[in-house]
C-alpha cells in the first residue's frame, strides 16, 4: 500500500490521467490501423477471386462449346464407327483446350473414344453399373441438358471432369435418346490455366461443389480449414450447377500492417514528449514539500529530545557540570548542589568547592584523573565525597572536552551517586568468592563420582564405560602403531561363588585384578568388563609371541590358589587375544574378535589362549551363514525324511525303517546331519526339525500302509530339547498314528542319566500313548545297567563304532556279545546298526542279535525310492 501511495502524490496525478490518456488513444489508433489494413487485404483477394472464377468459367464454357458443335454432327449420324469418330474428334483437340479425350456411350455404354490409345480400358464401360458415375449419367439422361461431373477417378487413370452431353436422333419427327457423349477435362491443366497453381498466389483457395452441387459437401480442391478462417466466396457458373470459391490471404486476416510499428513508434515519442516534463515538474514540487515536511519534523523532533533530556535528568537523578578550562569557572546544576551537600541556591560554584568536598584518602587520585581528562579529551573517575553531615558517597563521573569557535575550551560532565551500586558489588564480590570455593568442593565431588562411574568399586579398575571411551578416544586419535586386546574369563569361578558364598569370589576377584595389574606392562589398559571377565589392551602392539607370553604369565599366576577362610580357592583363566595393525581400529569390533578367540579356547578345554584369525573369523562367519539357512530352510521346508530300512537278523525280513533327517539344500544339494545338526542344536531348532521328520513319516508309513507295503514300524530320533518341552504330549496326541507303530530313538549319552522331571514324566507319557523307546548308538555313551533298568526302552541300538571291527577282531566279539547278552537278559530287542557286509549279519546273528540296519542292505532313501525297494526286494538276491 505504501509503495501506491508513493507513486499516486497529488503532484504526479495529471502525469497520470495523460499516460491514461495518451494509452488509450495509441490503442484506439492501432485498432483502426489494424481494421483499414483488414478491409484492404479483403478487397484484394475479391479482385484475385473474381479473376480466378472468370477464368475458370472461361475455361470450362470454352470447351463445353467446343464440344456442343461436335455432338449435332453425331446426332446425324447415328451409325458412326469409331474411325468416323476419331476423325470428326480430332478437329476439337486441334484447338485450345483442356480436353483430355471425348467418348460416346450409346444406349449408356462406351464404345467410341479419341484418343484410343492409352484410353483403351474406358471401351465397355456401362454408365448405369458403375457405381462413380451412374448418378451422374443418369441425371443427364433424366434432364436432357449437359451435366458437368467430378473431379472423378478415370477409369483409363488420372482424375479429371466430365461433361456428359445427351444425343437425341430423330425418329418420325420425334426426338429419340441415343446415348451420351462424355468428354473428359484435365482437372490439373483447368487448374493450372485457371491460375489456381501459380506459385505467387497470395490467397489459399478452396473450392467447393463436386458434380456441380453448389456449397456442398467437402472441397475437391484446397485444404478444408480454408472454409473455417472467414474466407471471400464467389459462385463457379456451369451449364448446369455451381461451384463454390473460398479464398483467405496466406498470412491470415489478423496479419500485422506494414505501419504498425512506425505507428507505434511515433504515438509512444508524442507521449514521452508530454509526460516528461510533466514527471520532472511533479518531482521537483514533491522534492519542496519534502524540505519543508523534515524541517517541520527535526523542529519537533528537537522540541521532543529537550523534553526526554530533562525527564531523564529527573528520574535518574544524575548531576550536571560545566567548567571554563581556562578561567576555572564551573557551573553545577541543582542535582550536583545535592550530591555535594551544598545549597541549591544557583550560586557560583568553583574548583575549590570540589576540591573540598572529596574525601582525603581520593584527592590525589581524583584530580590526576581530572588532568588527564583534560589533556586527552575524555574524563572518567570515581571517587568518594563527604557533605556537611559527615555522610560518605561514592560519585561516578564522565566528562569531554569542548571548544566552540571564538571562545575558550571547556570540559562538560555528569555525576550520580553510586553509593549503593558499590555496595551491590562488594556484596557480589564476597558471593563470587564463596561460589568459587563451593565450586571447587562440587568439582572435586564431581571428581569422585566420574571415577566412581569410570571404574569398578570391588578391584579399582576401570569399568567397561571407561574401556568403551578410551578405544574410542584412542582410534579417533589416531597415535600409535596399533594395539592388541586380551579378553580374560575365570573357570570355575561359579563353583566358587556356589560353595564358598559371593566373599569368596570377590576375594578371586580382587586377587585376578592384582595378577592382571602385575603382568600387565604400564602403558597396558586393565578394565573389569563383567562379573568375572577381564579385559587387558596392550597399547604398544607386541607381537603374538609377546601376548603368548603374557597370557601364559596371566594363566601360571591364576593358578596360583587365593586363601579365603582357611579354604583354598583355585580358578583358572582362559584368555582370547585379538590383535589391530591400526591404533584407528573399531573398539566394538575388536571386542567382538577377542571374545570369539575366548569363547574357542573354552571349548578347547579353559585355562589357555587363542589368538583370533581369519579362519576363525570365517568359520564364525560360516556358522552364521548355515544358521540363517537353517531357519530359511525350516521356513520353506526343505528339511524332509528319508529311510533306511530295518532287517530281521535270520528271515530278513523287513521289520521297520528309521526315519532320518535330510536337508536338501538349493546350493549344496541333499545334505546329512553332520554338516548341520550341531548348528541347528545352537538355534534350539532340532525339536522342530524332530517334529518336521515326524510328521513326514507319519504321512508316509500311511501311504505305504495303503500301498500294501509291509512296513510295520518307524523309527524317529528326538533331541533332550524336545524331551524337555512341556507341551510334547499334548501336541503328539493330535497325530493320528497306531500304537506300536512308532518308536523314539534318544541318544544314549543324553538322556539315560538324566534326572530332569520332565522328561521323566514325557518318557512316561510317550509310552502311555503307545510309543516305543529305543537307545541309540548304545556303547559310546556312560549309562549305567540300573539306568536301563529304570528306563525299559523297546530296543537296544548297538552303535556302528563296536560292530564295524568284528570282522577282523574276533575279542570285538565277546563285546557284543555282552551287550547282547544284557539286552535279552533285560527283556530288551538288541539291534545293530553299521551292518556293512554280509559277512557283518553273520556274524551278528550267530551272536544274536535280533535286527540288522546297514549298507549290506540298504542305504538311506526316500519315500518313493523305498516304495520301489520294497517291491524289487534286491537284499534277497545279496544275502
Amino acid at each position: 500500500m505504501s509503495g501506491w501511495r508513493r507513486w499516486l502524490r497529488p503532484t504526479l496525478i495529471p502525469a497520470v490521467i495523460t499516460t491514461v490518456v495518451i494509452i488509450l488513444a495509441g490503442f484506439y489508433a492501432d485498432q483502426q490501423n489494424t481494421q483499414l489494413y483488414e478491409q484492404s487485404l479483403r478487397a484484394k483477394v475479391v479482385d484475385q477471386v473474381w479473376l480466378i472464377r472468370a477464368k475458370l468459367e472461361g475455361n470450362i464454357n470454352g470447351n463445353i462449346q467446343l464440344v456442343r458443335g461436335f455432338i449435332g454432327t453425331i446426332a446425324t449420324e447415328p451409325d458412326i464407327d469409331q474411325e468416323r469418330f476419331s476423325e470428326l474428334a480430332a478437329n476439337l483437340f486441334e484447338e485450345h483446350s483442356q480436353l483430355r479425350n471425348i467418348a460416346a456411350a450409346p444406349d449408356m455404354v462406351v464404345e467410341l473414344i479419341y484418343p484410343l490409345a492409352g484410353n483403351e480400358s474406358a471401351i465397355g464401360l456401362d454408365y448405369t453399373t458403375n457405381p462413380q458415375q451412374r448418378e451422374a449419367a443418369l441425371r443427364v439422361k433424366e434432364s436432357g441438358n449437359v451435366v458437368l461431373a467430378g473431379p472423378v477417378d478415370l477409369v483409363q487413370g488420372g482424375w479429371g471432369f466430365v461433361a456428359r452431353f445427351p444425343v437425341y436422333n430423330r425418329l418420325d419427327g420425334q426426338p429419340v435418346f441415343w446415348g451420351l457423349v462424355s468428354a473428359v477435362i484435365d482437372a490439373d491443366r483447368l487448374y493450372s490455366e485457371s491460375g489456381l497453381t501459380d506459385p505467387n498466389l497470395p490467397i489459399d483457395i478452396a473450392i467447393v461443389g463436386k458434380d456441380a452441387l453448389g456449397a456442398q459437401g467437402r472441397p475437391f480442391y484446397g485444404d478444408e480449414s480454408v472454409l473455417t478462417r472467414d474466407p471471400v466466396t464467389a459462385g463457379v457458373t456451369l451449364p448446369t450447377g455451381w461451384w463454390q470459391i473460398a479464398a483467405v490471404p496466406k498470412v491470415g486476416w489478423n496479419g500485422t500492417p506494414p505501419n504498425a510499428w512506425l505507428l507505434r513508434v511515433v504515438i509512444a515519442t508524442a507521449g514521452l514528449v508530454i509526460l516528461v516534463p510533466m514527471v520532472i515538474a511533479g518531482r521537483l514540487m514533491d522534492e519542496r514539500q519534502r524540505h519543508i515536511r523534515e524541517l517541520g519534523q527535526r523542529e519537533a523532533l528537537l522540541a521532543k529530545l529537550s523534553r526526554r533530556l530533562g525527564l531523564a535528568l529527573d528520574t535518574s537523578r544524575i548531576g550536571v557540570w560545566e567548567m571554563d578550562i581556562v578561567t576555572n569557572h564551573l557551573v553545577w546544576d541543582d542535582r550536583m548542589n545535592e550530591l555535594y551537600g551544598l545549597k541549591a541556591d544557583g550560586g557560583e560554584r568553583s574548583y575549590h568547592d570540589w576540591r573540598g568536598a572529596l574525601h582525603p584518602e581520593d584527592i590525589e587520585r581524583a584530580e590526576r584523573d581530572f588532568r588527564q581528562g583534560i589533556e586527552t579529551g575524555r574524563y572518567a573517575s570515581q571517587f568518594r565525597v563527604v557533605d556537611g553531615n559527615g555522610r560518605v558517597r561514592v560519585i561516578r563521573t564522565i566528562g569531554a572536552v569542548y571548544t566552540d569557535p571564538g571562545e575558550n575550551p571547556r570540559i562538560i560532565g555528569v555525576n550520580w551517586d553510586v553509593t549503593s551500586d558499590v555496595a551491590r558489588n562488594e556484596d557480589l564480590e564476597r558471593a563470587k568468592r564463596l561460589t568459587e570455593a563451593r565450586n571447587r568442593q562440587l568439582e572435586a565431588a564431581k571428581a569422585r563420582i566420574e571415577h566412581n562411574a569410570l571404574h569398578d568399586s570391588l578391584t579399582g579398575l576401570p569399568n567397561r564405560r571407561y574401556l568403551d571411551d578410551t578405544l574410542k578416544v584412542r582410534a579417533a586419535s589416531g597415535d600409535g602403531a596399533g594395539i592388541a586386546l586380551l579378553h580374560i574369563d575365570l573357570d570355575r569361578f561359579k563353583q566358587i561363588n556356589d560353595t564358598l558364598g559371593h566373599a569368596a569370589g570377590d576375594a578371586v576377584l580382587v586377587h585376578a585384578a592384582k595378577v592382571l595389574r602385575r603382568n600387565a606392562g604400564r602403558e597396558d589398559f586393565v578394565a573389569r568388563v563383567g562379573g568375572d571377565e577381564f579385559v587387558v589392551v596392550c597399547v604398544a602392539a607386541p607381537g603374538q609371541a609377546a601376548l603368548g607370553e603374557l597370557a601364559n604369565r596371566i594363566i601360571a599366576d591364576m593358578r596360583v590358589p587365593v586363601v579365603y577362610q582357611g579354604h583354598e580357592c583355585r580358578c583358572g583363566v582362559s584368555v582370547g587375544i585379538a590383535m589391530a595393525a591400526s591404533p584407528a581400529a573399531d573398539g566394538k569390533s575388536l571386542l567382538v574378535d577377542a571374545d570369539i578367540a575366548l569363547y574357542r579356547a573354552k571349548a578347547r578345554g579353559r585355562s589357555r589362549y587363542e589368538f583370533f584369525s581369519e579362519a576363525l573369523q570365517a568359520e564364525v562367519v560360516n556358522t552364521k551363514r548355515v544358521a540363517d539357512e537353517i531357519l530359511n530352510g525350516i521356513d520353506r521346508g526343505e528339511f524332509l525324511a528319508h529311510y533306511q530300512p530295518q532287517f530281521d537278523a535270520h528271515t530278513h525280513d523287513v521289520v521297520g525303517v528309521e526315519a532320518l533327517a535330510r536337508w536338501r539344500h538349493p546350493v549344496h544339494g541333499l545334505l546329512t546331519p553332520d554338516r548341520f545338526l550341531d548348528i541347528a542344536e545352537e538355534l534350539n531348532a532340532v525339536s522342530t526339525i524332530d517334529r518336521m521328520i515326524l510328521e513326514q513319516a507319519l504321512a508316509d508309513f500311511n501311504d505305504w500302509r495303503q500301498a500294501g507295503l509291509g512296513v510295520p514300524r518307524v523309527s524317529v530320533n528326538v533331541s533332550l530339547r524336545r524331551l524337555h518341552d512341556e507341551d510334547l504330549i499334548a501336541g503328539l496326541e493330535q497325530l493320528a498314528f497306531t500304537p506300536g507303530t512308532v518308536s523314539f530313538e534318544l541318544v544314549e549319552s543324553i538322556y539315560l542319566d538324566e534326572r530332569d522331571e520332565t522328561v521323566a514324566w514325557n518318557i512316561d507319557q510317550l509310552k502311555e500313548l503307545g510309543i516305543d523307546i529305543e537307545i541309540d548308538d548304545f556303547g559310546t555313551g556312560y549309562a549305567s545297567i540300573v539306568s536301563l533298568q529304570n528306563l525299559r526302552p523297546k530296543r537296544l541300538k548297538i552303535d556302528r563304532l563296536l560292530v564295524s571291527p568284528i570282522t577282523e577282531d574276533p575279542a570285538q566279539w565277546r563285546l557284543l556279545s555282552s551287550i547282547i547278552d544284557i539286552g535279552k537278559a533285560l527283556g530288551i530287542e538288541v539291534l545293530a546298526e553299521g551292518v556293512e557286509t554280509m559277512e557283518h549279519a553273520r556274524i551278528l546273528s550267530e551272536l544274536g542279535c535280533e535286527v540288522l540296519q546297514g549298507y549290506a542292505f540298504a542305504k538311506p532313501m526316500d519315500s518313493e525310492a523305498l516304495k520301489a525297494f520294497l517291491a524289487a526286494q534286491p537284499w534277497r538276491k545279496a544275502s
